[in-house]
């Protein structure tokens, strides 16, 4: 079954209001657009915090790798059917601020964390928290987590059963002389094994062009991860059989993918739900440069001809500019070997070779979010059309 909106770039504003509301004719789904002051918001992240309320982060400005990126953060309130007005949780007006999640720790503590960059050198990228001590009420100031340059965050942090803290990351790794452009980035988790007070990062082999590495706990020390492939092929998988110390190579899913953020939870009916787009390079020949074409034209950058991105060298190049739609919910039975045919939640042409949101270009649905509620709902988050962040509650009786 496929959902579509329909909406026109112009009719998003003024919906953007936080209200729920029922998605149409379609039962046991209900919608929302979350309230923004930004003209372009993107990356949510979903998460409950210790009161039983949703939150939802993301980040917003005019676009991606400018000064005026923020993270914002708007909640949910147990029992309420509107979004909450945001706050702004960040505001260093030289970084981009970008990629923000929520954790709350054994101790009960709350922590944002997100990346800092300038403009659109991801590889300059560092990692920077601020933690609550009262459930994620109030926040307490912006201090470094990990200051390794190209050190860049999505997924949430996995506590393993011996109290191991595992945050997933990738590095993004630049060429000597040339702008980043992703082709080298790798994947790594920083482990704590004192509460999140010092980390180790732990490289995994073979992972170039694996990314946004998102770990799901399944069970006696077995741990499986799934990744973004920025050579825009399929989604990745790894494994790891010691509570995540150690992983396999990743290898290719069933699923694909177009080098664009996914996300993956484990459900407690033991299936692990993925959220994601279903297409890859083979299904559009749209190709854009570089993520940042707009910041690197304005800074006089040397751009690459696209016919030239295929192959650098014996090294792949990443790929950019493949359309971000649909906007699909898979499942997997066993561990991620397999995923059941792909449901909907929205479709359109994904149009993304361009990030400008300012004059509406961007049609994209992505970088989506998924959490599980204590009644068994499924709570979605994720881009439309870089213009807002749409949440999507999935009760029960939708069939999935």
């Amino acid at each position: 079954m496929t959902s579509g909106s329909g909406l026109k770039p112009e009719e998003i504003p003024p919906l953007m209001n936080g209200v729920i509301h029922p998605h149409g004719m379609e039962a046991h789904r209900f919608d929302a657009f979350l309230p923004s002051p930004c003209v372009q918001n993107h990356a949510a992240n979903l998460a409950f915090l210790p009161d039983g309320n949703l939150t939802c982060v993301w980040f917003g400005g005019t676009m991606e790798g400018m000064g005026d990126i923020s993270i914002y953060m708007s909640r949910l309130a147990t029992g309420s059917g509107t979004w909450s007005v945001p706050e702004k949780m960040s505001d260093d007006p030289q970084k981009s601020e970008q990629n923000p999640l929520v954790f709350t720790a054994p101790d009960g503590k709350v922590w944002l964390i997100f990346t800092s960059q300038t403009s659109g050198n991801q590889d300059g990228a560092i990692v920077k928290r601020r933690i609550s001590e009262d459930g994620g009420r109030a926040f307490g100031p912006v201090d470094s987590l990990c200051d390794s340059p190209g050190t860049f965050v999505r997924q949430p942090i996995i506590v393993n059963a011996r109290g191991d803290w595992l945050l997933p990351v990738f590095r993004c790794i630049g060429a000597p002389g040339q702008r980043w452009s992703g082709d080298a980035d790798t994947a790594a988790v920083l482990l704590s094994r004192d509460a999140g007070s010092s980390w180790q990062m732990i490289d995994l082999p073979g992972s170039v062009g694996a990314v946004h590495m998102n770990i799901v706990p399944c069970g006696e020390g077995r741990m499986v991860a799934f990744f973004r492939n920025r050579f825009a092929t399929q989604i990745l998988r790894s494994i790891s059989d010691d509570a995540g110390l150690t992983w396999s190579a990743p290898v290719s899913t069933d699923l694909p993918n177009n080098n664009s953020s996914i996300q993956a939870i484990a459900l407690k009916d033991g299936r692990i739900a993925v959220i994601y787009n279903h297409s890859n390079a083979l299904t559009s020949t749209d190709r854009r440069h570089s993520l940042y074409d707009e910041i690197e034209a304005e800074e006089g950058a040397e751009v690459v001809p696209v016919e030239m991105t295929a192959v650098c060298g014996d090294r792949p190049k990443a790929v950019w500019g493949v359309p971000r739609a649909p906007m699909s919910l898979a499942f997997s039975a066993d561990g991620g070997e397999t995923f059941s045919a792909p449901r909907n939640l929205e479709a359109g042409d994904g149009y993304c070779l361009t990030n400008n949101s300012k004059d509406a270009l961007n049609r994209e649905y992505s970088y989506p979010s998924i959490v599980e509620g204590p009644d068994g709902a499924l709570h979605v988050a994720y881009t439309y059309y870089r213009r807002a962040i749409k949440y999507v509650r999935l009760e029960p009786g939708y069939g999935f």
